[in-house]
């Protein structure tokens, strides 16, 4: 996947991909102690710690997003970033290693310019999913294996490292795929899909969507999903990958 997607499809991220405060609860546990941070591929700025953080990005797009009064933004690749070996405490990656055209010279990167930790949050495509992939995308699930590493891999290329689940809070803020797993109405809404980079890469999603609205309409998602009715959380498939260095 091409990082250049975000010039495109990325005009929306402000709006609709607001950090959620739990999310960004178990990341600042993650990182606590890290005096300073560079977090790579960093988009707008979501889940970024208060403090010393210097942000990595390559889409202009994306940079010209963030919020006034965010970290400095330094627009480069992942995969060469310029910095000195040992320039930051930590180096945090968010849902961002799948854009990069090869995720272990950048993973390599980041254990380069981190002295103490780094931090990842990714996906494990071999969790079960939801039903949004399950029945209206399964083109989705192809393409995160193409793209995403396997966990295990990640993991691995940082040699020991503690992966942890992230379960996704009902009402999250953060509008990635997974967000809306309680609320299917909101992917509906076109604004919300344009925060999604996989949407823009699988055919037919006007049709899909359609298919949705109807079950929307005459109850046959409620059936289908009934067990998700009061769930606070739901774990499918967001990872944290933790490694000492």
């Amino acid at each position: 996947m091409q990082t250049q997607l975000y010039d495109r499809i990325g005009t929306g991220y402000g709006r609709f991909r607001r950090p959620d405060p739990r999310i960004a609860a178990r990341i600042h546990r993650a990182l606590a102690g890290a005096r300073s941070v560079v977090n790579v591929g960093a988009g707008t700025g979501s889940y970024e710690p208060e403090g010393r953080v210097v942000a990595v990005e390559l889409s202009a797009t994306m940079i010209a997003q963030r919020p006034a009064g965010a970290a400095p933004a330094v627009q480069a690749s992942a995969l060469a970033l310029p910095f000195r070996a040992d320039a930051f405490d930590a180096a945090l990656a968010v849902l961002t290693l799948h854009h990069w055209p090869d995720w272990r010279a950048g993973v390599a990167e980041m254990a380069r310019v981190a002295r103490d930790r780094v931090v990842i949050l990714t996906y494990d495509c071999d969790a079960a999913g939801f039903w949004l992939v399950r029945d209206y995308f399964p083109e989705i699930l192809a393409l995160d294996r193409r793209w995403m590493p396997p966990v295990a891999e990640v993991a691995g290329a940082l040699g020991t490292a503690e992966v942890i689940p992230v379960p996704v809070p009902w009402d999250c803020s953060d509008g990635f795929l997974g967000a809306y797993w309680r609320r299917p109405e909101a992917y509906l809404d076109a604004g919300v899909r344009g925060a999604i980079s996989a949407f823009a890469l699988v055919p037919d999603v006007e049709a899909r969507i359609a298919a949705l609205r109807r079950d929307l309409a005459d109850g046959t998602w409620a059936r289908r999903n009934a067990a998700l009715e009061d769930r606070e959380e739901l774990d499918i498939g967001y990872r944290l990958v933790v490694a000492k260095l």
